[in-house]
């Protein structure tokens, strides 16, 4: 896909930090270098916000990665895991994500989505509707073909594994 991208342009980038993490894990057995993604995503233009979705567990482990986001320019919105009887884990921002799109989209000429999640196809083509572009970051072996396809540009991050991972 060609897009045109230009200094000038506002950008949001929205980061599903559980879809990146799971899948980087799953596909690599290992990390996600979110220091380069950003950089990938803004790609020179004029960065608006750049908010990175999380969850945080009882033991609260992850705190120093939050720090780290932070500290790249990253805003963090933050989701208490919730856990069901019978063990199932939960802690999905799937909407929280698509109301911000929607919310900052009328400041924004970008949106980039930092996720494979297929759940936010139907957000893609709305926003695309609105008149935004929307660019898509994720592993192309666990993204959505479907979210891909409508993508006006997608970054397959496992092409370049020694750049967006962290072993």
């Amino acid at each position: 896909m060609s897009v045109i991208k230009h200094k000038e342009q506002r950008v949001g980038v929205l980061i599903d930090v559980q879809n990146m993490y799971h899948s980087a894990k799953n596909l690599y057995g290992a990390r996600t270098n979110f220091k380069e993604i950003l950089k990938t995503a803004v790609a020179g233009r004029k960065l608006i916000r750049a908010i990175a979705y999380v969850v945080s567990t009882e033991g609260g482990e992850e705190k120093t990665f939050f720090e780290a986001l932070v500290r790249l320019g990253i805003e963090t919105k933050t989701k208490d895991l919730q856990i069901y009887v019978g063990g199932l884990k939960k802690a999905d921002w799937d909407v929280g994500i698509a109301v911000d799109a929607i919310r900052l989209s009328s400041f924004l000429e970008v949106i980039v989505l930092v996720s494979g999640d297929g759940d936010f196809t139907p957000l893609v083509e709305y926003l695309k509707n609105q008149g935004r572009q929307v660019e898509v970051l994720a592993f192309g072996r666990s993204a959505s073909g479907r979210l891909k396809e409508i993508a006006d540009d997608f970054v397959d991050l496992g092409k370049e594994t020694k750049k967006y991972l962290i072993k």
